[in-house]
């Protein structure tokens, strides 16, 4: 513990900037962990609400029940969908595909590249660390050996050869767990893609259904109509 107190008396210069790097990285991987936890949605749970409003108000009431919901899927994706609905398929398909490019992906890869530079920079700030602090001691060690100190000198810089190699481990503390997390939120949008393509699939079915029902229950509505025309004939 004593050694690494010595590192950030002795080498505050190097020592404060990395460990306000740390603390600025960390933070930002707590805030996308945050951001990941809002931008999904439980579609087991929303889906009987959704088809619901969707079969008695239309596609208005299901983007507004949509709207309602903070994950990305039903918010962004549903709306994108039903906002194309009556221009068909195609239409649906191109407007989510505009979306998940446009917004959804920007959003979820947010804070990734700062995450990832932070980790790179860290590692080689604290190499750059350690490589001034060898240079300086070698030297004091040549001044030593240059005075008649001899082996005396190189023992008395051995703490500060130690001292030096706390840098380039406080880059490597920091780097590797932001590196750990980076591949993490990685996957977990490679997977969110995944659901995303489902869902669509999910809503163009759904809105089909929606539409062949509405398309069945016209006919009976008609021939209602027509029955008192058919009884005045007679």
């Amino acid at each position: 513990m004593k050694p690494l107190i010595n590192f950030f008396v002795n080498e505050w210069y190097f020592a404060a900037p990395m460990t306000i790097m740390s603390l600025i990285a960390f933070a930002l991987v707590a805030w996308r962990w945050l951001l990941n936890l809002n931008s999904g949605t439980k579609m087991d749970k929303f889906l009987p609400e959704f088809q619901n409003a969707l079969k008695r108000k239309g596609a208005k009431g299901a983007i507004a029940v949509c709207k309602q919901e903070k994950g990305l899927i039903p918010s962004v994706l549903y709306v994108a969908g039903l906002e194309a609905a009556e221009q068909g398929v195609a239409a649906m398909r191109r407007s989510m595909a505009s979306a998940v490019e446009l917004e959804i992906l920007p959003r979820l890869n947010f804070l990734l590249a700062p995450i990832l530079a932070i980790a790179k920079i860290s590692t080689m700030v604290g190499l750059l660390g350690t490589v001034i602090s060898m240079i300086k001691t070698f030297s004091d060690i040549g001044e030593a050996s240059a005075k008649g100190g001899g082996g005396a000198g190189v023992a008395a810089q051995a703490g500060s050869i130690g001292l030096a190699l706390f840098a380039t481990a406080l880059g490597l503390m920091t780097a590797i767990p932001l590196v750990f997390m980076h591949v993490l939120f990685k996957d977990w949008i490679n997977r969110f893609e995944t659901k995303m393509k489902g869902s669509a699939q999910k809503l163009i079915v759904l809105v089909q259904n929606a539409k062949s029902g509405k398309l069945e229950d016209e006919p009976e509505e008609l021939e209602a109509d027509e029955r008192p025309a058919k009884k005045s004939r007679r």
